[in-house]
């Protein structure tokens, strides 16, 4: 007998958890780590909750800033994992001088993001979400819901990454121009017939706009009340990558004059405490975001856009890897730190 096997068991908390997070993560755990689960979402007051936890898994709108993290590092935390792509919630070089291990989930189904990016220009441009309301008391009147053919529209798409490319092949299908902005020019978005040029040449050309790009301190507000002024009047914006990406004051102000035609969000940057939250019963305390609402060429849905069967089965099985990975001592493509 060569002794019992090394535990692969991970005691961990399970921050900003809903009902589907438990779904599908003990779906994919089969029972190997000890989860548990809170609904609160980790910040300098809730810190304390991870004490006796060797792994904490968080969200997107969970903040693991450095004193969050030297309070996690004194309770025994030795792991982070994040079960998102993005990570610009968490303190790398806090967790690095720390001790602990920050993994993500690097990719999951690019599909998801992209087809509803899509879903949020279909609704705008046919103005699909007037016409349910209208049906629903039995107005068939058509004023007021024209939209206009995509097919042949100009599409630019800012980030062309795995779901950049993955949106523009479909608005490809649909027989539309493309434009990229991206540092590298994706090899599959170039077969397509896209052209690479300049951020402010892409704005002021394009019919449609989507952002997939990441969220760094270079891309913060890069659509400002300056590059919101290059683009057509009759331009969609779409946003299904990152708040921070798009100024939202001066967006408000752009939508206000009429110099746009309609704005998708799936994303907001003032997002946190709001969005993954039933906030039906409260007073708004947002006046950006209900002005947003307001709009009739706006429409806002609640970070929705990788939520997919699909796409959360990829992000829940990474993320039990991840944890199984670093309790092993094993590394894997997923570490940041």
């Amino acid at each position: 007998m060569n002794g019992a096997p090394v535990s692969t068991a991970m005691k961990t908390l399970v921050f900003d958890a809903h009902s589907y997070d438990r779904t599908f993560l003990d779906a994919a755990n089969h029972g190997q780590h000890e989860l548990t689960y809170t609904q609160a979402q980790l910040d300098d007051t809730t810190a304390s909750m991870a004490a006796g936890f060797g792994a904490v898994c968080l969200f997107v709108n969970d903040r693991a800033s450095e004193p969050v993290i030297a309070r996690l590092a004194a309770g025994g935390v030795r792991v982070i994992v994040q079960r998102s792509t993005g990570f610009n919630n968490i303190d790398l070089e806090a967790a690095k001088s720390h001790g602990i291990t920050v993994m993500r989930v690097t990719s999951y189904s690019p599909f998801s993001v992209a087809e509803h990016a899509v879903a949020l220009l279909m609704t705008l441009n046919r103005r699909v979400h007037r016409a349910y309301n209208r049906t629903r008391e039995f107005n068939f009147r058509l004023a007021g819901l024209m939209g206009r053919d995509i097919h042949g529209s100009c599409v630019g798409v800012v980030g062309t990454g795995k779901i950049g490319s993955a949106f523009a092949r479909i608005m490809h299908g649909f027989g539309c121009s493309l434009l990229g902005y991206d540092a590298l020019p994706h090899p599959a978005c170039v077969e397509l017939g896209m052209s690479y040029v300049p951020l402010d040449e892409l704005l002021a050309r394009a019919d449609i706009i989507s952002l997939h790009a990441p969220l760094t301190p270079e891309t913060r507000h890069m659509i400002n009340a300056r590059t919101l002024g290059l683009m057509k009047q009759e331009a969609f914006l779409i946003n299904t990558s990152r708040g921070g990406l798009v100024d939202t004051e001066a967006l408000v102000h752009t939508i206000e004059h009429g110099a746009i035609a309609g704005v998708g969000l799936d994303v907001y940057e003032e997002e946190e405490g709001k969005f993954f939250r039933d906030l039906s019963d409260h007073p708004v305390n947002d006046d950006t975001l209900a002005r947003l609402l307001s709009f009739p060429n706006v429409l806002v849905t609640g970070h929705q856009a990788f939520f997919t069967e699909n796409a959360f089965t990829t992000i829940c099985e990474t993320t039990i890897q991840n944890l199984t990975d670093a309790e092993a001592g094993r590394t894997n493509a997923n570490v940041l730190v």
